[in-house]
């Protein structure tokens, strides 16, 4: 339980440790995109976290990065595929960002930091947690960038329309700085400020 949950607050990617912020400033100008692009990581994390774990004393120290990068890649071409089929608009909207979930920094280090000197169950719960821990980061940013910068929360796709909840005065007059990066930057750096205090009182 310990290896599933340090990743969700205690090790959390975005606010703990710093980890992903490209996709964490970029995509999260929606909440719908928050949820697709932290469901996508999800499975990657996982499902590369098992692979290399169960190959970790198979892959030759000089070639284990390159290795690392093909297995996570070939999870990522299933998620880009399977959003494309399924989820067009999303796939549309997250864009250049879900390839380049192969060089994700959260994916990577896991696989370097932990899969590769783990048992495959081990593995997979420290990938599910860190997965977990990104996602709730990502909705969290979203969320207030959204209801401050659109005036409204984005919830799902129906078919070629996205379901959103539209927020009275606010929608009519929003805090258009918040729709953007820097917004995303404030934004981010009280969550991460929150994170920090929380922590030293918990010391």
């Amino acid at each position: 339980m310990k290896i599933l949950t340090k990743g969700i607050f205690k090790e959390n990617p975005v606010f703990a440790i710093a980890l992903g912020l490209c996709p964490a400033l970029a995509v999260t100008s929606m909440v719908w995109n928050a949820i697709g692009m932290g469901f996508g990581v999800i499975f990657v994390l996982v499902c590369s976290n098992l692979i290399i774990s169960l190959l970790r004393n198979f892959i030759p120290d000089e070639v284990h990065i390159p290795a690392y990068i093909v297995v996570i890649a070939a999870f990522v071409t299933i998620v880009e595929l399977l959003m494309k089929a399924y989820l067009p608009s999303l796939a549309a909207s997250l864009g250049i960002f879900i390839p380049l979930i192969v060089v994700n920094c959260v994916i990577l280090g896991r696989a370097e930091a932990f899969a590769s000197k783990n048992k495959p169950l081990d593995s997979v719960l420290d990938g599910l947690g860190m997965g977990i821990g990104f996602t709730i980061a990502l909705i969290a940013i979203a969320f207030v960038r959204e209801v401050l910068g659109s005036g409204q929360i984005t919830l799902f796709e129906q078919g070629e329309t996205l379901v959103r909840i539209k927020l009275g005065a606010l929608n009519e007059n929003p805090i258009r700085v918040f729709a953007f990066p820097a917004g995303a930057l404030i934004v981010m750096g009280y969550f991460k400020a929150l994170f920090d205090g929380i922590s030293k009182g918990n010391k």
